[in-house]
């Protein structure tokens, strides 16, 4: 088997994200992920170490897709394909030596998986919708306007609105290479004032089902 091929699709064009939000069928690992091959020792490990098989077959699921969408792009067999850290504080992951510029994130939840490709710098996250008594614990490590606008909805409100806010938050944190090695209070992701998000970011929620939040974030100027 070759070790290169034609690529079957461009890169993404300037200011487009590649964005998949998707449930892996409840069946054995190897039946779900064809691709289960094509993970390399330390992926492969990984996998291994779960004690239950749902998380298995997660993670294995978001990780085999995630090279079958990378091979797509850049021509080069899924095995193939050399997965590293960047240097920056959180380590965030990227291809090495890629033929085609391309940045990729990914993020795993309770069985729902997001991964996000593009030309620019990407970062997304799915989360389950946490319990009340969790959002007040984190409360005050937010930023202290976005603290003000979720103290001020209904608490039936308040889970929903954090879980967009926070997987805002994470995407843009994983976007900008740092995860939450950088404060969560540093940075203005709320809803009522967008002029005050990050500048050179579009930062937004996907539709996901019931009891969970997604988003993604992508830089929309060049590095």
């Amino acid at each position: 088997m070759n070790a290169t091929r034609t690529p079957l699709r461009a890169a993404p064009a300037a200011g487009r994200l590649h964005l998949l939000v998707f449930r892996p069928p409840a069946e054995e690992v190897a039946r779900v992920c064809p691709l289960m091959q094509a993970l390399d020792e330390m992926e492969a490990a990984r996998a291994a170490s779960y004690v239950s098989a749902r998380d298995r077959t997660q993670y294995v699921a978001a990780h085999a897709t995630l090279r079958g969408l990378l091979a797509e792009y850049t021509g080069l067999e899924p095995g193939r394909i050399v997965l590293g850290r960047s240097e920056e504080p959180y380590g965030k992951p990227q291809l090495i030596d890629p033929p085609v510029p391309l940045h990729f994130n990914l993020s795993h939840s309770h069985g729902l998986i997001a991964i996000g490709v593009a030309a620019a710098p990407v970062g997304v996250d799915v989360q389950r919708v946490p319990s009340p008594e969790a959002v007040e614990m984190v409360l005050p490590r937010l930023h202290p306007q976005e603290r003000e606008e979720l103290r001020e909805l209904p608490a039936a409100e308040r889970t929903v609105a954090f879980a967009r806010l926070w997987t805002r938050k994470e995407a843009y944190l994983k976007g900008l290479g740092t995860g939450l090695t950088r404060s969560p209070a540093a940075d203005y992701l709320g809803d009522r004032n967008a002029r005050g998000r990050p500048h050179g970011w579009t930062v937004r929620n996907v539709p996901v089902q019931p009891g969970y939040a997604a988003a993604a974030a992508l830089r929309n100027h060049p590095t």
